[in-house]
């Protein structure tokens, strides 16, 4: 006996299609509902970002930021500085879905592996050869080395790099589609945390044991 198609049960497979589709509002930051939003870093309250200061108190300066100077590189051996753009430092972009991020390198810089959970990343090139690197879900690693003029694009969440590989400085600006787009360094999240991960945990993930970690995390003060 067939069954009724007018059976709740046949509605089942729309439901969960309509479930699974992707939903704009949730895959970037929330759309604006005012033409700006001034961030007040202030507030006690946040709620997904930052609650505006009043309209009365803004001005013309609050819309533009410097990212003309060049970041001091030789503060660790990383040799490299970033001078960020986002909400924290630049309030006018909270709640535009948008930031950016000026990196400087000394000769041999690394900005050192790391993902960001909010945002994919676009960059480009304006000094120097820069490798840049990143590697997918499915562990395949893709790379390659950019000079002035050239851009690159890393998927939101990946783990990713970037190195200078030329004789001389480099910078790359970037931009995100988030006003805090987050940055996860895996060498200070997995050996500098505070409290520490359990020694347990990473001797037996990277196969090594207990004098290799220690000797790991003494270098990130964990």
């Amino acid at each position: 006996m067939m069954k009724s198609s007018n059976s709740p049960l046949y509605l089942l497979p729309c439901l969960l299609m309509l479930l699974l589709l992707p939903v704009p509002s949730l895959s970037a930051d929330p759309d604006a509902l005012q033409d700006f939003c001034v961030a007040d870093l202030n507030a006690s309250i946040l709620i997904n970002g930052f609650p505006c200061i009043p309209a009365s108190k803004v001005s013309a300066s609050d819309f533009f930021f410097d990212l003309s100077k060049e970041g001091i590189t030789n503060t660790s051996n990383l040799n490299f500085n970033v001078t960020p753009a986002n909400v924290l430092s630049f309030p006018a972009v909270n709640t535009l879905g948008i930031s950016m991020n000026r990196v400087d390198y000394g000769p041999g810089g690394l900005n050192p592996p790391h993902s960001h959970p909010r945002a994919t990343e676009m960059g480009l090139v304006v000094k120097g050869r820069i490798l840049v690197g990143f590697v997918t879900t499915s562990n395949v690693y893709y790379s390659k080395v950019l000079t002035r003029g050239e851009i690159f694009v890393i998927p939101r969440g990946l783990v990713h790099f970037q190195k200078n590989v030329g004789k001389g400085k480099g910078i790359v600006f970037t931009s995100f589609n988030s006003h805090m787009p987050g940055a996860v360094i895996l060498s200070t999240t997995l050996f500098g945390s505070q409290p520490p991960m359990p020694n347990e945990v990473l001797t037996q993930a990277f196969q090594v044991d207990d004098a290799v970690v220690n000797s790991i995390k003494s270098k990130f003060g964990s």
